[in-house]
């Protein structure tokens, strides 16, 4: 444990930044979000305004455990990507998207209720 906090203090943040961007888009295209979706979610409103804060980070980190956790809970892959979109009764009709570009902590919390 200890040599692996070492190698993440070693770690270059720029490195961590373009990692973490990397995997935000690769989960967002197979969730099939558009450019503005996905700034959405983000928290920002162009690629222009994209600045890897804690905050920022905060953000893609919700998105990865969400995508973790739907991998978990649905059998098939296409069935975990297209969850998001649809109405659900947890979100009062919303769908996890509309929920998760105001707030993904909310849908993550959501979700790791699930697999309890």
């Amino acid at each position: 444990m200890e040599k692996e906090r070492q190698l993440l203090k070693d770690t270059d943040p720029s490195v961590v930044s373009n990692t973490a961007l990397k995997v935000f888009r690769r989960i967002t295209e197979e969730w099939g979000l558009s450019e503005q979706e996905k700034f959405q979610l983000l928290g920002v409103s162009s690629s222009s305004d994209i600045v890897i804060s804690k905050k920022t980070l905060e953000r893609i980190s919700y998105v990865l455990g969400i995508y973790k956790n739907l991998r978990i809970l649905f059998p098939t892959q296409q069935q975990a990507n297209s969850w998001i979109k649809k109405p659900n009764a947890g979100f009062d009709g919303e769908s996890a998207l509309s929920v998760m570009m105001r707030d993904p902590s909310i849908v993550r919390r959501y979700l790791d209720g699930q697999l309890i």
